[in-house]
């Protein structure tokens, strides 16, 4: 392993110290797997790939409404108001 050294505030060392209790963890361990559950959950994607993915998804989702390029922020609001 790699030591190394970090700062955090104080209230960000407090609550991870208590995290680390009460999982029975060292802070050391709980700062470890919350790395490892970043780098696992943030795959990294170019723009290209980003672009293509993009491309690849055009056409295979309908909903039935053909004003959605003009009613996109109404419809956005009706979804997160449910």
């Amino acid at each position: 392993m790699i030591r190394t050294q970090i700062q955090l505030t104080e209230e960000q060392a407090k609550n991870l110290k208590k995290i680390a209790t009460s999982r029975h963890l060292s802070v050391a361990e709980l700062i470890r797997r919350a790395v490892d559950n970043i780098i696992t959950t943030n795959v990294m994607v170019d723009a290209d790939e980003r672009r293509k993915r993009a491309i690849n998804i055009v056409g295979k989702f309908h909903s039935g409404k053909h004003d959605i390029s003009r009613e996109h922020d109404k419809y956005l609001a009706e979804a997160f108001s449910e």
